[in-house]
């Protein structure tokens, strides 16, 4: 039978109700009690709120209390800890350090976001005026107000540049691709950049970083002229105004239109074919910023540049590896002529790209600009793209040209080489005449069976500086040892040179610029003289893609000394009047190792390049960099690219032809 316990009740023996709290018979005696209610808001599980954590003055004060009870939020004081006012006599303080004032580590630790704003702005209107530039702050402000005027707000949240690292400075330019890459196109390979220049690159064991076995030279052609050494004691005040010289002509001749490299293949001197421009764009491939791409075509054995003559006097052309087709006016026949085989590659450009074209601040934080089309007018259309890359780009090269000829002595100092420039006709010359370069054809033994040809180019002989290459001497006791000097046959003890020229850019001068950081443009015409070393390490942070492909172009052609000449504007807004404010002279080996280029890492770049194409069957290949990361692609192309253009153009002069 079921059984009903009754429950423990207390008694209350003096009233109606329940005991007294003080009563010790009750079970809940013990237990503190505060009143609540359903419809009160609670902010947490447990809610230990009291002064202490209450903060106020941070950024997480406004979320910690808002949902607190505004009346009573440290009412509950029979929840809090007691101390026991017996027991606390037993301690004693024992650090008695002072605490710092505000709360301690809180008020430095949590600083409001208004108050690190204001810091900053202090601190950038402090430095302005250490500067002697108290306007920068209000032109950067103007550019920034005129930026996001134009944006629609995009400093605000969402905007284009208004996070981290989002000042004017640091604008990220979306560019296009050198050549847009079709459908029927297949990717060979992928080659990270930032990755194969420190060597963690899973390609890096391609990469043989030894320097060539063997160098040898095969032909020498065009001729040389004596540089005039007045050139090396221009200053600024002394400065010489840029001559252009319209009776030379430059002859930027790729690869597969080479009649030397062409006869050199046929000779089977080598396997790999380019020019050093080519060959040194490669090799400091890793400082590009904009894009490029290089067409390569692995031929066929016995596979010949263009037409030939062949052993009846008739030009034929590769049908197969042994055959050839020779073309007469009534018939065609097949000849197999007595050639020696090989198997080749060719680096070689396309005719429409901007190869040749120097850039100017390619890998500066502020990169020209290009203009938006719309803002452009016929009143503004000078000042508008003067500065754009393009107009740089053929103000660079036009300088560039223009001073490699004007340091340069009378035609009564030259020197001829066995050849004549291979490019120049007498009989189509209009009154122009070849410019003073050597064309030094060389044969760089890599191993594993890899030769490779190179058209290098000298641009004059300079004259020694004393008796010695100019070197270093080491002393070891009381002997001085002299280091060997260069081993190169230099006529009557000139040595050969190479010239280049840099033209002085300053951003703030074009349109829509933002304002420059103070101190970060360098006035040539303050500082050339008494400050080269700046104005040079100026250059070599915004060109040094240009000045690497400079110097490893003066390695390759195995020059002593290599001239830099600064070139400067007469007026900042006139692109076509110069002046020359100095001419350095430097080694080129020396140069290498102060811009940091290591001629191992060059040839191993080289040698990765031509280790991947050698995997790959025959055809035509272009290497491509990524418009906007660094990254190389490899692409295997159908043989008929980048040859629709030439068809087109054929085919008009042959329609003008017949309507004569």
């Amino acid at each position: 039978m079921a059984t009903f316990n009754v429950p423990f009740v207390p008694v209350n023996s003096t009233s109606w109700g329940p005991p007294p709290p003080d009563d010790t018979t009750s079970r809940f005696s013990s237990l503190p009690y505060a009143p609540f209610g359903r419809s009160d808001r609670m902010g947490r599980c447990a809610d230990f709120t009291t002064a202490a954590f209450a903060r106020t003055g941070d950024a997480t004060s406004g979320f910690r209390n808002q949902f607190s009870n505004k009346k009573g939020q440290n009412a509950n004081m029979e929840f809090q800890y007691k101390v026991d006012s017996e027991e606390a006599k037993e301690f004693q303080l024992v650090d008695s350090s002072k605490l710092a004032s505000g709360g301690a580590q809180g008020s430095r630790r949590f600083v409001p976001q208004a108050k690190r704003r204001q810091n900053a702005q202090r601190l950038r209107q402090l430095n302005a005026r250490r500067k002697g530039d108290d306007t920068y702050s209000n032109q950067l402000a103007q550019h920034q107000r005129t930026r996001n005027a134009g944006r629609g707000g995009a400093a605000g949240r969402g905007g284009r540049g208004g996070g981290r690292g989002g000042g004017p400075w640091r604008d990220r330019i979306d560019r296009q691709a050198s050549v847009s890459v079709r459908p029927d196109w297949r990717r060979v390979e992928e080659i990270d950049l930032s990755k194969l220049s420190k060597g963690t690159s899973p390609l890096s064991g391609l990469a043989d970083n030894s320097p060539p076995k063997k160098v040898e030279d095969l032909a020498w052609c065009g001729f040389l002229d004596q540089y005039n050494d007045q050139y090396d004691k221009v200053n600024t005040r002394t400065a010489t105004q840029l001559k252009r010289v319209e009776t030379k002509e430059f002859y930027p001749v790729t690869t597969t239109d080479d009649p030397v490299i062409e006869k050199l293949a046929i000779e089977g001197k080598g396997n790999v074919f380019a020019t050093d421009a080519i060959l040194a764009h490669l090799m400091t491939c890793p400082r590009s910023v904009y894009p490029w791409d290089i067409v390569v075509q692995k031929l066929p054995t016995g596979a010949l540049f263009v037409s030939q003559d062949c052993c009846c006097g008739l030009s034929f052309w590769m049908i197969t590896s042994t055959h050839y087709l020779c073309q007469t006016d009534s018939f065609l026949a097949y000849h197999i002529p007595t050639l020696s085989l090989f198997h080749d590659l060719q680096f070689d450009k396309r005719d429409a790209s901007q190869f040749d074209y120097l850039t100017v601040h390619e890998t500066s934080n502020t990169p020209p600009a290009p203009v938006n089309e719309r803002d452009i007018t016929p009143e503004n259309e000078n000042e508008l793209l003067m500065n754009t890359p393009e107009r740089l780009s053929l103000e660079a090269t036009m300088i560039n040209q223009n001073f490699t000829q004007q340091i340069l002595r009378s035609t009564k100092y030259r020197t001829k080489f066995d050849l004549p420039n291979p490019f120049w006709d007498e009989e189509d010359n209009d009154g122009m005449e070849p410019a003073s370069v050597g064309y030094r054809y060389r044969k760089f033994d890599l191993g594993d069976g890899i030769e490779l040809v190179a058209r290098t180019e000298l641009h004059g002989l300079a004259k020694k500086k004393g008796s010695t290459v100019v070197t270093a001497t080491t002393t070891i006791g009381k002997k001085k040892k002299k280091q060997e000097e260069n081993p190169l046959e230099v006529p009557e003890g000139d040595q050969y040179m190479t010239a280049y020229a840099l033209n002085e850019y300053d951003p703030s001068y074009a349109v829509n610029a933002p304002p420059a950081r103070p101190g970060t443009t360098i006035n040539w015409r303050e500082k050339i003289d008494n400050q080269a070393g700046a104005v040079l390490a100026s250059e070599l942070k915004n060109n040094s893609f240009k000045l690497a492909k400079w110097t490893a172009q003066s390695l390759l052609a195995g020059a002593s000394q290599m001239k830099i000449g600064f070139v400067s504007r007469i007026n900042p807004k006139n692109a076509y009047d110069h002046v020359i404010l100095a001419t350095q002279t430097y080694r080129p080996m020396d140069f290498a190792t102060q811009i940091t280029l290591n001629q191992g890492t060059m040839w191993g770049i080289m040698r990765l390049f031509i280790k991947l194409l050698e995997d790959q069957p025959e055809g035509k290949y272009v290497i491509m960099r990524d418009p906007n990361r660094a990254i190389v692609r490899i692409y295997g192309v159908p043989l008929s690219t980048f040859e629709e253009s030439d068809e087109e153009g054929e085919g008009s002069d042959d329609d003008e032809e017949e309507k004569e």
